[in-house]
């Protein structure tokens, strides 16, 4: 039983849950039953386990996926070297790493035809792909769909936070549709097609190559809040039969690698387990905070937590600033000054970030690494200490934080970047002293 040749089925369908463990099938009976490798599977598709972990970790630890397939994915040419653009993969020491603090402007959009592959630029990153640590950080910006194109990562997963304009994953085990507002999660190793239903789009990716993204845990908040479990949505089966040349590349070891398949491999009729991407509204993310006094720790605002060996030292945790209500008393209301044993790298979705009144711009990022003091700027300070402290809400914002328990390095792309603001240390000049009695 063979669909029409390039026919998606059910793109647009949803699984709720996060890490769930789902069963879906485009084609009917294309599901083995009782079983995972039967001697011939339906319709004589192939049978092959995509594993996200090692077979032999804890049965809750364990990410696997049994697909069911047109082709195997074993089948294709030898891959070669392709070309690197701006893609880097660590170990980030190709500029030395300074503790000072750094900001930089939106990136300006390509001129010519580039798709999502091409639209990547690393800025920053940790640790080191050959021993699955730390992350990468990747800018992107694209004005075409990729067209018999895949690409993959066998580095880690991928975190993509769209900032501007619709962005269509075609991925082998469905399609997810992502807007500003959204992220989305492509588990390492899956294929994926980046398509622009609505023109050229930008946004920012985490290449995360620790632990697995997973909630975080509650703790003295109970069982509720955050990030509801049934808000995560994977997509329903879906697939093509096409045969026709497809370029796909992948990302191996920092590096990109490429081959000519002689169809496409977004050939997954159906699949069970709990290995797959997934998408994320941060509107639906139940904000807390204090109804009392005191700015609380920018912790319970995490989406996604890739916990390390440390218990509550993370190797990446997903932040975000949502829209919210400020309601404490005699308080200063917007983030503090800190030192952070964490280092930090900001991306701005859309709006005004709170403690900063002007240059941190939507498109734009700002990286404080291990120690680096920062806080609001000088008149985000000053109207702060002067506010009617009234009951408040903050509206019309989307900023988030990549923290990490490595210094995160930037690229020297990014240090010799036009965009990069050459002063923004200025914004907290001008302090004056304290005054004692």
């Amino acid at each position: 039983m063979t669909p029409k040749s390039g026919l998606r089925q059910a793109p647009g369908d949803y699984l709720s849950g996060f890490g769930n463990e789902f069963a879906t099938e485009a084609v009917p009976g294309a599901l083995p039953q009782g079983q995972n490798s039967p001697q011939r599977a339906p319709f004589g598709l192939y049978a092959e386990q995509l594993s996200g972990t090692a077979f032999t970790v804890p049965r809750r630890e364990s990410r696997r996926s049994w697909l069911y397939r047109l082709r195997p994915s074993a089948n294709h040419p030898p891959f070669t070297a392709h070309p690197q653009g701006l893609v880097r993969g660590g170990p980030f020491d190709e500029a030395p790493v300074t503790p000072n603090r750094m900001r930089w402007s939106p990136q300006p959009r390509p001129m010519e035809p580039t798709d999502f592959v091409e639209g990547l630029v690393t800025f920053a990153g940790n640790g080191d792909a050959s021993t699955g640590s730390g992350i990468g950080i990747h800018l992107y910006a694209a004005n075409r769909s990729m067209k018999d194109k895949v690409f993959y990562d066998a580095d880690g997963e991928l975190l993509i936070v769209p900032q501007a304009g619709r962005l269509t994953l075609v991925t082998e085990l469905g399609v997810l549709d992502l807007k500003p507002g959204e992220v989305g999660v492509v588990p390492r190793g899956v294929r994926f097609r980046a398509e622009l239903p609505d023109g050229p789009v930008a946004g920012y990716v985490c290449e995360n190559r620790g632990a697995h993204f997973r909630l975080p845990d509650l703790g003295p908040i109970g069982s509720n809040g955050l990030a509801n479990p049934r808000d995560f949505l994977t997509p329903v089966a879906a697939f093509e039969d096409v045969d026709r040349p497809t370029l796909v590349v992948q990302k191996f070891q920092g590096a990109l690698w490429s081959s000519n398949f002689d169809h496409s491999p977004l050939d997954v009729v159906a699949w069970h387990g709990n290995l797959a991407p997934y998408k994320y509204d941060l509107g639906r993310f139940n904000t807390l905070g204090t109804v009392s006094y005191d700015h609380p720790d920018p912790s319970i605002f995490t989406v996604l937590t890739s916990p390390s060996e440390v218990p509550g030292v993370a190797n990446c945790d997903f932040v975000i600033f949502p829209p919210r209500w400020m309601v404490a008393e005699n308080t200063f209301r917007p983030p503090w000054f800190h030192r952070n044993v964490m280092s930090e790298f900001m991306g701005l979705v859309h709006g005004v970030y709170d403690a900063k009144a002007g240059g941190f711009a939507p498109g734009g990022a700002s990286l404080h690494n291990c120690m680096s003091g920062h806080g609001p700027d000088k008149a985000s300070y000053e109207q702060a200490v002067k506010v009617d402290l009234k009951p408040h809400k903050i509206q019309d914002t989307l900023a988030f934080m990549f923290e990490s328990r490595w210094v995160i390095r930037p690229t020297r792309h990014a240090l010799e970047s036009p965009t990069m603001q050459l002063d923004y240390d200025d914004c907290w000049a001008g302090f004056e002293k304290a005054r004692l009695p």
